[in-house]
């Protein structure tokens, strides 16, 4: 099962299908899971740090027109400059990020709020070159976070439905911390949509003390 794949995804996977939205995974065998997803607001959809295959555009049109793509993570540029021109909209990125892609499409960046919806913009980690921000929508109760955690395979051990990335097990992301989403959405695997604020609340305060763990079933799967 190969960790990326370096050509053009031929299939996705449609996951985190809720009222509010859809995700999808390109490539379904990659071990990374790259999760995309498109959020359903009165403004339009907006899609998040999407990757592109065959067929995708099918899926957002059953929620709407297309209002702009979303970056959430300063390395999660993906396809997102494509899905821009395609639809005619701008790549929105949050107003403090340094690392910005050259892109075709028009950039816009923003704060506060994701422009015209209800979803809130939370800074979550701008360190060491990882700048990521997370969008909330109080109201729904949707958490949107593209890579400080996930549940692809190395992301988690045994028990966990969520897990802190392994670059951040010793320091997870206080901003996360408290929380009490209904759904969380996550960048690399499918979310979690069932008891969301335990998931979450486990992944944050357990992290540190199954990072051991975690290593030793990474090294594993190596073998």
């Amino acid at each position: 099962m190969p960790l990326k794949e370096s050509q053009s995804a031929t299939e996705y996977e449609t996951v985190d299908r809720w009222e509010g939205g859809v995700g999808w995974i390109a490539n379904p065998e990659e071990t990374m899971a790259r999760a995309s997803h498109a959020l359903a607001t009165d403004a339009g959809v907006w899609v998040v740090d999407p990757v592109d295959a065959p067929g995708v555009d099918d899926l957002l049109d059953e929620y709407g027109e297309v209002a702009g793509v979303v970056v959430l993570l300063n390395r999660h540029y993906r396809d997102a400059d494509e899905f821009a021109r395609r639809h005619d909209v701008p790549v929105y990125v949050p107003s403090w990020f340094d690392r910005v892609a050259d892109l075709d499409a028009p950039l816009r960046r923003f704060e506060g709020r994701l422009p015209d919806t209800d979803y809130r913009l939370v800074d979550v980690v701008d360190s060491f070159g990882w700048e990521e921000a997370a969008l909330y929508d109080d109201e729904s109760g949707t958490l949107m976070v593209a890579e400080c955690v996930g549940n692809a395979p190395y992301f988690t051990t045994a028990g966990e439905r969520l897990g802190v990335h392994p670059m951040l097990r010793l320091t997870p992301p206080a901003a996360l911390r408290g929380r009490r989403p209904e759904r969380v959405l996550v960048g690399h695997g499918p979310g979690v949509l069932d008891d969301a604020p335990g998931a979450l609340a486990d992944a944050i305060d357990g992290a540190r003390r199954r990072t051991p763990k975690l290593l030793v079933d990474t090294l594993r799967s190596q073998f």
